[in-house]
């Protein structure tokens, strides 16, 4: 019977070792993503500690990863929506 078989034995030894593998590349990543999570951290509270505003150097972060034309076309807009609403 299908059901009383060994977990174990559903995977062929190709399958196993491959899973494995995978498994202990996941497993380094994470560690490396923990390492550089550390590191930002580090980074952020050196920038706090020397007077910058942490909130606007994410910000920057974030915008510096957009398109320069996307992100011009998003303020744009924005300024068009605040101007709107006479916030401008």
């Amino acid at each position: 019977m299908a059901d009383d078989a060994n977990p174990i034995e559903v995977l062929n030894t190709t399958a196993q070792g491959q899973l494995k593998s995978i498994l202990e590349r996941i497993e380094r990543l994470e560690e490396d993503k923990a390492g550089v999570m550390a590191d930002l951290k580090e980074v952020y509270a050196e920038a706090k500690g020397n007077g910058f505003d942490v909130k606007i150097i994410r910000k920057v972060v974030r915008l510096r990863k957009t398109d320069r034309a996307k992100r011009q076309e998003e303020e744009a807009l924005i300024d068009l929506y605040m101007s709107a609403i006479g916030e401008i």
